[in-house]
């Protein structure tokens, strides 16, 4: 593995100009917002080289908790969990470190992926349980990332509390170590603590704004959640940070469904970033129909808000409702590169992936009305959006504040009901990404197949071509031909009529007619292949991108789940406490009650995606089938009369397939193939293959040559 040389003399670490292109710790680093005016978020934008500077000798013990794989060529280091560490330098720079391992090497690594040996979430390490507690020398935790960071306080008595699993290690903890937790969960990076919901049961969240510095969270009646006073039709000042739950639990919507289309991308060259790609984004708003409603009236036409776009918006985007929205699940952004920059597949390829995502956030219940959205969707104005981007990237993460501000029926949680709820759940999303996963790959191995009947139904046209001109088909295996024949004129030798008849009489009308019949045929089976391949390429491809927006659901909701299961033992324990801890019980339920939304809103969106993904493949089947079927019967139709007689009218054209014969075109060019999902265990072919397999060439590394017919071994595997 390279590294960046240690030696104190030439230590060198790339600047602050550089961006590790990397998308780990995006979401939980305040980087982006302290190097806004030094940093770019997107991937189009070329690196700027940045002056190297040394780096300072003083290191600070530390543990990876993850393993991380980092990119080589960025100067990131490869780590796996519980690996001892130095931190050369804790700010490298949107949410890095500079770190140095066991081994010598230097590099770059998340800082989300690490945490300093004196930190409270590695005391269940064997090297610090072993060690005196050194609190006196310990460095101020960092502060780039969403964790809570509580004080180290000592107890008058210890709590204790059942040893966690935090990775590959579960060590009891002693009474005096655990009195330093305070009775939080060890794993500092679950979904439970980084969405703030820990923090939020534990201690609540006295509002900055509120004349009282009470921390409780009143719930309100079942009326007063279904009322219509809370379904905004417009959101005022500060309602956006509003959200209610109804009976169900299930989110309320302030707003109506609408749509967003990703199109028309075009590059663009700016003196500073270089060359980039913008893509419009049109946000569509159907009119409101009413009881004067009147069908003979033509319907309104939806209102229409484009706006433009980059990827580094959508970055933005994503990492802004990262922060404002930690309680709900949100689709991951797509992934930053999978091709050529400004390839026509890789830009499409994006176009589709930002159209997916965006129509994901929009349709959640809860995010399409969150301010971001709003002025990503709505600012028209390049100077005004630019503006608005540092403030949007500046606002703090919500943490406790957000389920601070979540309100929802009274006493409507049953604990039994929500332990099973969350149990359930996560079988199901488990296995509906197991399924969906083989279900992509059956679908890969489908459109492969529709390539081979492409090229089969064209070298049927072909053969049937070759046999009524008598022109050898260059790829046919000669099977009971003489091939030491005399090669004279096909006319001269009695194989076709002065009329480009397939007989050796002249002036035969019946042959004249069967030969034009039989080319037609010929022409409609090119035409069957056409359709075919064109199938395969598009609209299967579309519905094998489609797919990607159902798979792995468990790992969407793994942090759902995880705040579920960690709030229901809450619950548990503040409710054998009895009253005193009540407030901790109606905090509780008011994470649950957001859980559970969610999980009603995954139920939703899954009936919804399958219900579409199906309907859609069937009409294309069924399109698809459609045109085959009306080629195929035209030309079953030129032999039947009046259609029949009128061809002996005029002698024979040649087809325009016939050219082909010497050449026939029976190798088209690989399938493109569905961009990778970001949560792929495996990476799955590129864009187009073909890239692939120019750069095996390029290397030159050959591709092993797999015989019979992919029709033949297609369900052998």
């Amino acid at each position: 593995m390279a590294t960046i040389p240690t030696n104190p003399t030439s230590s060198t670490i790339l600047g602050a100009d550089i961006r590790p292109r990397s998308d780990a710790g995006i979401n939980s680093s305040s980087a982006w917002t302290e190097h806004l005016d030094r940093y770019s978020l997107s991937d189009d934008e070329p690196e700027p080289t940045g002056e190297l500077q040394p780096i300072e000798e003083t290191a600070e013990a530390a543990r990876a908790l993850y393993d991380f794989e980092g990119k080589v060529e960025f100067g990131e280091l490869t780590v796996e969990a519980g690996d001892e560490l130095n931190i050369l330098k804790e700010e490298a720079g949107d949410g890095w470190s500079l770190v140095r391992m066991s081994s010598g090497e230097v590099g770059l690594l998340p800082q989300a992926y690490y945490t300093a040996s004196t930190d409270r979430s590695m005391l269940c390490t064997t090297s610090f349980l072993s060690a005196p507690l050194a609190v006196h020398g310990r460095k101020e935790p960092s502060t780039s990332t969403i964790t809570p960071q509580a004080p180290l306080q000592e107890q008058s008595a210890p709590l204790y509390i059942i040893p966690q699993d935090i990775g590959e290690w579960t060590i009891p903890l002693s009474s005096f170590q655990q009195s330093l937790l305070r009775g939080k969960s060890l794993n500092r990076f679950s979904g439970f603590v980084t969405s703030g919901a820990e923090e939020w049961v534990l201690k609540g969240y006295a509002d900055p704004a509120a004349s009282s510095s009470s921390s409780s969270h009143q719930r309100i009646s079942t009326e007063d959640s279904i009322n219509e006073d809370n379904r905004l039709s417009r959101l005022g000042f500060g309602e956006a940070d509003r959200h209610y739950v109804d009976a169900g639990p299930t989110w309320q919507e302030k707003v109506p469904k609408f749509r967003v289309l990703v199109h028309s991308p075009s590059k663009r060259t700016s003196g500073l970033s270089g060359a980039y790609t913008v893509y419009s984004v049109t946000s569509l708003f159907s009119p409101t129909t009413d009881e004067s409603y009147d069908p003979y009236i033509p319907p309104i036409s939806p209102t229409r808000i484009t706006v433009q776009r980059r990827f580094s918006h959508f970055v933005m985007l994503h990492t802004s409702l990262t922060r404002r929205l930690p309680g709900i699940a949100l689709s991951p952004l797509p992934a930053k590169q999978y091709a050529g920059r400004f390839s026509a597949d890789f830009v499409e390829a994006r176009r589709g992936e930002l159209e997916r995502y965006i129509g994901c956030i929009v349709r959640h219940p809860i995010a399409r009305y969150a301010e971001v959205v709003t002025s990503f969707l709505g600012c028209e104005s390049d100077v005004e959006w630019n503006r608005l981007m540092p403030q949007l990237l500046s606002m703090p993460a919500a943490g406790p504040s957000f389920f601070a501000h979540v309100f929802h029926p009274a006493f409507n949680v049953d604990v039994d009901d929500a332990t099973e709820a969350t149990d359930r759940f996560s079988r199901h999303t488990l296995a509906v990404g197991k399924g969906t996963q083989n279900l992509r790959n059956i679908f890969g191995r489908i459109r492969e197949a529709r390539l081979e009947m492409s090229k089969a139904e064209r070298l049927l046209s072909y053969s049937l071509l070759s046999l009524i001109t008598s022109i050898p088909l260059s790829s046919a295996p000669l099977i009971g031909i003489n091939e030491g024949a005399e090669d004279t004129p096909t006319q001269r030798n009695g194989l076709l009529n002065e009329e480009g008849a397939w007989c050796w009489r002249e002036g035969c009308q019946d042959c004249l007619k069967l030969t034009k019949a039989m080319q037609k045929t010929s022409d409609a089976l090119q035409i069957a292949a056409d359709l075919y391949d064109d199938h395969a390429r598009r609209t299967q491809l579309a519905t094998h991108e489609a797919l990607k927006r159902v798979a792995h659901p468990y790992q969407s909701y793994e942090g759902i789940i995880e705040t579920h299961q960690s709030t229901v033992s809450r619950y548990k324990d503040a409710l054998k406490m009895g009253k005193s801890n009540d407030e901790m019980a109606a905090r509780c339920e008011t994470v649950l009650n957001t859980t559970m939304a969610e999980m009603d809103t995954y139920h939703d969106q899954r009936v919804e995606d399958f219900s579409t993904i199906t309907k859609e493949h069937l009409d294309g089947e069924i399109n698809f089938y459609e045109q085959v079927l009306h080629r195929l019967k035209a030309a079953r139709s030129t032999f039947d009369a009046p259609r029949f007689d009128e061809l002996s009218r005029s002698p024979r054209q040649p087809s325009r397939y016939e050219r082909d014969l010497e050449a026939p075109k029976l190798n088209p060019p690989p399938l493109p193939q569905p961009c990778p999902h970001v949560y792929d265990s495996a990476p799955m072919r590129p864009v187009n293959a073909a890239i692939q397999e120019g750069i095996g060439t390029l290397l030159g590394k050959s591709q092993p040559v797999r015989s019979g017919s992919l029709l033949g071994r297609m369900w052998a595997e």
